[in-house]
């Protein structure tokens, strides 16, 4: 059954029910490493990456007048707070457009917790952001009105109800409910944490959603590429090459009602149970005036000035026993640039007594095998890895591969029992297809010039000049820090237990929803793998 056709009570089951994928026999980090695994290709596996049309009913708009609708759920920093988004009123597209004015709209949510009147009122802001080309022939775009609201005081792990819009004009939401995430402390986690990569709006993407929405997520981190928008010309045609069919244009075009569309669809999952996004590649969207990301920051709420972070590129929350740093890889990422500077400022801030699991997810892998974007990130790696080991991160996410790959321990490409294990989840599901070929099968190692960080001007992807790979720029197997790889659409579900086990599954689209494709508990070593903490939070918890 898709979520477009759950009801109320089954949404709120989503949020409240709670069961237990592991089992005795599953293996643990501390069974690793492990000789690396490759799963032959099953290409009845590859889905169909065909885009959902614009005449699906999921992603028809069926408000009226300034009814909301997109309507999303975000956190804050921590627990007591969270954030509401939603949309009103109708995007225009054409070549002589007029934007609607935000201060015609009120951003309202009327909230209370479940099973008693609903008396409290917050109110937020509203903005309207427009796409514009300034070339002959190219169709520019202004979005509804964008409503962000802020809702603080909140309980730790309580469900509440909420209606937003304007009840001024009669145009309020039906009753959504979403449940908070429970405070920080070694023994308090959510349930379950969804993470999903590379998604877009496909016939594969529903099924990966479906299969989420079936594993009862309490949290969803999207690892960048949303809705893919950019493969797509102004006029609404859509393009399976993401370079070829704008060779002719003056700027790389895309198609801002998908991404109306992609809020439409999702929005009877993420009204109820929050999502936590950071950027990708296909969010870029340059416009006139060399303008970009300017969608993916309008739309989303983002815990930017919570953390102490200036930009929407990069934040970070808790939930619960978890500490979340998402970074950004399509912004400066140098050291004595800002993202780094508040990375060294917030990692000091966590108080590992608190949060005792690090995460840290962002967009384009570290640690890929796969041809596609191999050691394209490698700039980053370089700038940022010693920082995230000296501060043990525990686990990485990425996409931006459209395939799934676990690692061993790993750090600087060698394995080490006190690395993170670097997972990558960019097999959601879009239109551009999936990741087969892999870097160290013969002829498919690219060669070194082909790999430099395109939008940030950087090209560090040299050589090993160490370890089996030494004097080599690809390993000629399956490099050792690569444990487990797959090329497969689905998504992941991450359970801690305590302060030192999290079990990690990951769902095959192409199996029963309830089984894992793979499974192992990750198990922190803290006597083991001391690390630099700075003994406080700065985030406070009311």
């Amino acid at each position: 059954m898709g979520f477009a056709s759950m009801s109320v009570i089954e949404l709120v089951l989503v949020l409240s029910l709670s069961f237990f994928h592991g089992g005795e026999g599953v293996l643990s980090t501390l069974d690793g490493p492990f000789k690396p695994v490759t799963v032959p290709l099953d290409n009845s596996s590859r889905g169909k990456a065909v885009d959902l049309s614009d005449t699906d009913p999921v992603v028809q708009r069926v408000v009226e007048g300034f009814e909301p609708e997109q309507i999303s759920l975000s956190l804050s920093a921590t627990y007591d707070s969270v954030w509401i988004s939603w949309i009103t009123g109708e995007f225009h597209i054409g070549y002589n457009i007029t934007s609607l004015d935000p201060k015609t709209v009120a951003s309202v949510v009327q909230y209370g917790m479940y099973g008693l009147p609903i008396t409290d009122e917050a109110t937020g802001y509203s903005l309207v952001y427009n796409q514009l080309y300034p070339f002959e022939g190219l169709q520019n775009y202004t979005s509804g009105i964008i409503h962000h609201v802020r809702l603080t005081g909140l309980m730790p792990d309580t469900l509440y109800q909420y209606q937003c819009g304007d009840p001024s004009i009669s145009a309020m939401s039906d009753v959504n409910y979403f449940r908070t995430m429970p405070v920080s402390g070694p023994h308090s986690y959510p349930s379950r944490v969804a993470v999903v990569g590379d998604l877009g709006l496909t016939f594969n993407t529903t099924s990966t959603v479906d299969h989420m929405i079936s594993n009862h997520p309490d949290l969803v981190l999207l690892v960048g590429d949303v809705s893919y928008a950019n493969l797509y010309l102004t006029n609404g045609t859509g393009s399976d090459c993401y370079s070829c069919s704008f060779s002719q244009t003056p700027i790389h075009e895309t198609y801002q009602p998908r991404w109306d569309y992609w809020g439409r669809y999702m929005q009877p999952l993420v009204s109820k149970v929050p999502i936590m996004v950071v950027e990708g590649n296909h969010e870029i969207e340059q416009q006139a005036e060399n303008q970009t990301f300017v969608a993916y920051s309008s739309r989303f709420a983002f815990p930017s000035e919570e953390s102490g972070s200036s930009s929407t590129f990069y934040y970070s929350f808790n939930a619960g026993g978890i500490h979340f740093i998402m970074l950004g890889a399509y912004i400066s990422y140098n050291k004595p640039e800002d993202q780094y500077k508040w990375l060294e400022r917030d990692l000091a801030s966590v108080d590992r007594e608190v949060t005792p699991w690090l995460v840290a997810a962002w967009h384009p892998p570290w640690y890929s095998t796969y041809m596609a974007h191999y050691r394209e990130a490698e700039c980053m790696r370089v700038e940022m890895e010693d920082i995230l080991y000296k501060y043990g991160v525990d686990i990485v996410f990425n996409g931006h591969v459209h395939a799934y790959e676990r690692s061993n321990r790993v750090y600087n490409y060698t394995l080490d029992p006190c690395g993170p294990i670097h997972i990558v989840v960019g097999d959601g599901g879009n239109r551009e297809k999936m990741a087969i070929a892999h870097a160290d099968e013969a002829g498919n190692c690219p060669e070194p010039s082909t790999t430099p960080d395109e939008y940030m001007g950087g090209f560090c992807a040299f050589n090993f000049t160490s370890g089996p790979a030494e004097g080599k720029f690809c390993w000629d197997r399956q490099p050792d820090y690569s444990a487990y790889r797959e090329s497969s659409f689905g998504h992941g579900i991450l359970e801690v237990q305590n302060e030192t086990h999290a079990l990690w599954t990951w769902h095959r689209n192409k199996d029963m929803y309830n089984l894992a494709g793979d499974e192992i508990y990750i198990v922190r070593q803290p006597d083991r793998c001391p690390v630099e903490s700075g003994g406080f939070e700065v985030l406070s918890e009311h």
